[in-house]
Formats: structure tokens, C-alpha cells, sequence
């Protein structure tokens, strides 16, 4: 009864959520290269584009999903039905020891398209400032609903990870394209063209000093580091660390999107890295695989990958805050692997398997090989998912305190003096139209 009288009184009938604007979709359709096609509306950037199709089981955070630059390239289709009833925030946050500039994991939208099953038309949240479609008009990315999300997820599980075009307005009446012509962004450097291209310093006054191999580093693990009181110097994904190397407590290499085979330079310079340098060594997702072919692994192609928040992985072996035997929930977005082979390579073995496929998840270096390294190909910073795995970032960080004490104190060192002149090498951009 009071809850009546309130809602007829005008001071309090004020909605619950926020429209999220003129409905004004044209008629799109998502062409798979296997040969199907999904009709539905468009919303979003009026626009085709070419990418390759995956799904996401996440259930939350489609915002911290679409700014992931793992993401790079891909149309991204979202299992859960309901996509935006939560907006999107104001993306900028100041640059201190506890935040990076962002609120979601980089600048902008990462992917190429959104394919969701019903996007919200309203949304409420208390730090909300726009819809869904809005968010993907103002950085020109496209976006089908109306689509049976998952016939397209059986689909891609039975057929693997399939190229795609999303075809809106006028285009949505055309032909499907030829196989000749849908654009593979795995052909391309998708790492180089989610790095810094410049080196930068984060948090300059911590007390422990890491650098960064950004191969298109989500914000959560930049944060992750600062927060726990690291100076970071970020740089970029074929920087030759070893000229550097002395002035650092440890090294941290990132996630990143497309093939890992694209980073073999990296691999060969971590490697000189790593049978020369004894501080410690974290890396995770594309930063794991780099790990993982300079220690001499090979990296393949998954049928359709792992993207989610609800990945089962079971340790192997005990380290820090990691215990062997335990299964831990991750948050996933990889469609590349380490190969398992038996023998491992002398002085690593494996430290996590996937609960469901029984792929690779880690790795790490044996106790009698002298080294600190570790490899993940979750995402312990999460961003979003579970915090299962956090702890993971002050293991590291603890270990290179623990290193640094080892050491006869120096004088501090100025990070930016041997970065600063650094020019990035360059490689050919390749433009691909819809």
C-alpha cells in the first residue's frame, strides 16, 4: 500500500532505468564462413566489418570483455541472452599509485562486432552514463540482436572458431561473401598493433621495480602491480628488455591478442633472458605462451578456445599461495595453447591443466633449476571473474622483495633515462574493408 501511494506521488515516480534512446536498428545479418547466416537488428555503429566469430560465456562485465584487446579482431558473441541492462561507466579514472587512467581494460571498445540474443533498450546502474548501442556508435563498432545466440554457439563448438562477417543496413540483402573473401586477422600482427608503441612509467615511487612486456595488456594487471606498490615501466612487445635488464626487480609479460607464433622475436629475446637473468619472471596468457616457446614448447591453434569466467583449472604443483591438488575458477580468453609434451623441457614443468579439455595452463620453473618464472594462460587479475588466482600478483611481487634483498644496495636508478630516446620499429599496417 505505501509502496502505491509512493509511486503515484510525482516526487517519487522517477524510473527505475535509463532509456537508452531512439530505436533506429536496420536489418543485419551475421554470415559465418561454414556457410550460415543469422538475421536479426542492428544496433551499434551503422557499418559491416569482417572478424573472427567466438563466444564468451561471461555472464557479467561485457564491458571489461569488449575492452579487452585479447579481443582484437573477433566478433564477439556474448552466451548470455541479456547484454546492457547495466550501461556503461565513465571510462577515465586519474593516474596514481592506485589507478591507471581507465575503468574498463583499455581506452576503447577492442573487438570488431557484438552479437548478443536481446539487447537491453534500458539500463540502470548508479555509475552508468550511456547505453550499450551508444557506447559501440561513438567508437564505430556494429552490433546484431535479435539472433539465436545459441544455435551460434553449437555451431562454433562443433565447427571450431570460424571466420564471420557482419553484414548491416543495405549490405544485410547482399550475398554471402566468398571464401576468398572473409578477412583472417590471425594472418596479422594483432600484437603490434595492441602494444605501446613508446615506453611509460606507472606508479614511479613504489618500492619495487618491474618491467612490463605489453602485448596488449589489459588495465586490471597494470593496476594489480601499482596497487601492491610496484614502480612500473611499461614497454612495448619487441623491446629488447636485456639492455635494460639490471635496472629491474623482476619481469611481467602481458596478455595479447592473435597468434602467439607473431611474437617469436620476443621469445628468442626472453630467452637469452632467461638463461642469463635470475630475478623473477611472471607471465600470463600471450605472456605464458612467450614464456612457453622460449623455453622450447611448441604453441597451437584450439579448436575454439576458452572464453569465460568460469574455466576449472587444477595445480599441479604448490607455489606461494598456489596449492597442488586444489581447483581453482579463472577467467579465460585465449584460442592458442601450449602443446604438452613428455618430456618437458629440462627445468620446467607443468603447474596447471584445464579441468575440462586437459590443456595447458601454466607453467613454471622446477625448484632445482635455479629460476623464478611462472606462466598462466588465465587471468588472475580477472577483470571480470573470480578472485581465485589474485594472490598470484603479491606471490610474484613478494619474491622479487625477497630477491632484491639478496642484492648490495645501489643508487636509485632513474627509470625513464634509458627509455626515452626509444623509437619503436614499425611494421607494414594492412587495412581490410567490409
Amino acid at each position: 500500500m505505501i509502496a502505491r501511494t509512493l509511486i503515484r506521488n510525482r516526487l517519487f515516480s522517477r524510473g527505475f532505468a535509463t532509456h537508452a534512446g531512439a530505436n533506429t536498428a536496420l536489418p543485419a545479418v551475421l554470415h559465418l564462413k561454414t556457410g550460415q547466416a543469422f538475421h536479426g537488428r542492428s544496433f551499434g555503429a551503422p557499418k559491416s566489418t569482417f572478424g573472427e566469430t567466438v563466444f564468451s560465456t561471461s555472464i557479467t562485465s561485457y564491458t571489461e570483455s569488449m575492452t579487452d584487446p585479447s579481443y582484437r579482431g573477433q566478433i564477439l558473441v556474448f552466451t548470455t541472452p541479456l547484454i546492457g541492462n547495466y550501461g556503461v561507466p565513465n571510462n577515465k579514472t586519474p593516474i596514481d599509485s592506485q589507478d591507471v587512467g581507465v575503468v574498463m581494460e583499455s581506452e576503447g571498445i577492442q573487438c570488431s562486432a557484438v552479437v548478443v540474443a536481446d539487447v537491453a533498450h534500458k539500463f540502470s546502474h548508479h555509475a552508468a552514463v550511456e547505453s550499450l548501442a551508444s557506447w559501440c556508435r561513438r567508437f564505430n563498432v556494429p552490433g546484431i540482436t535479435g539472433v539465436d545466440t545459441r544455435e551460434i554457439t553449437r555451431l562454433l563448438r562443433d565447427h571450431g572458431t570460424t571466420l564471420g562477417r557482419l553484414a548491416v543496413g543495405v549490405d544485410a540483402s547482399a550475398p554471402a561473401p566468398t571464401p576468398e573473401q572473409y578477412w583472417d586477422p590471425s594472418t596479422e600482427n594483432l600484437v603490434d598493433q595492441a602494444s605501446t608503441k613508446a615506453p611509460y612509467c606507472l606508479n614511479p615511487n613504489g618500492d619495487v621495480r618491474i618491467a612490463v612486456i605489453d602485448f596488449g595488456a589489459k588495465a586490471n594487471i597494470l593496476r594489480s602491480l601499482i596497487r601492491r606498490n610496484a614502480a612500473v615501466t611499461v614497454l612495448p612487445w619487441n623491446f629488447d628488455f636485456n639492455t635494460i635488464r639490471d635496472q629491474y626487480d623482476g619481469l611481467f609479460l602481458t596478455n595479447g591478442p592473435g597468434d602467439p607464433r607473431h611474437c617469436m622475436d620476443a621469445a628468442l629475446k626472453l630467452r637469452k633472458t632467461l638463461q642469463e637473468w635470475n630475478k623473477p619472471v611472471f607471465g600470463i596468457c600471450m605472456g605464458h605462451q612467450v614464456i612457453g616457446m622460449a623455453a622450447g614448447l611448441e604453441a597451437y591453434r584450439m579448436t575454439f578456445g576458452n572464453r569465460g569466467h568460469n574455466q576449472p583449472v587444477l595445480a599441479l604443483a604448490s607455489s606461494g599461495s598456489i596449492k597442488a591438488g586444489r581447483v581453482y575458477v579463472t577467467s579465460q580468453n585465449h584460442q592458442y595453447a601450449l602443446k604438452l609434451t613428455d618430456p618437458f623441457p629440462a627445468g620446467w614443468e607443468p603447474f596447471f591443466i584445464n579441468c575440462n579439455d586437459s590443456s595447458v595452463e601454466g607453467i613454471k620453473s622446477t625448484a632445482d633449476s635455479g629460476k623464478k618464472v611462472w606462466g598462466v594462460q588465465f587471468h588472475p587479475e580477472s577483470a571480470g571473474g573470480p578472485l581465485d588466482t589474485m594472490e598470484m600478483f603479491t606471490d610474484f611481487l613478494a619474491e622479487c622483495r625477497a630477491h632484491r634483498l639478496t642484492l648490495p644496495k645501489t643508487a636509485p636508478v632513474d627509470l625513464t633515462s634509458s627509455i626515452k630516446d626509444y623509437a619503436a620499429p614499425r611494421l607494414p599496417e594492412i587495412t581490410v574493408s567490409a
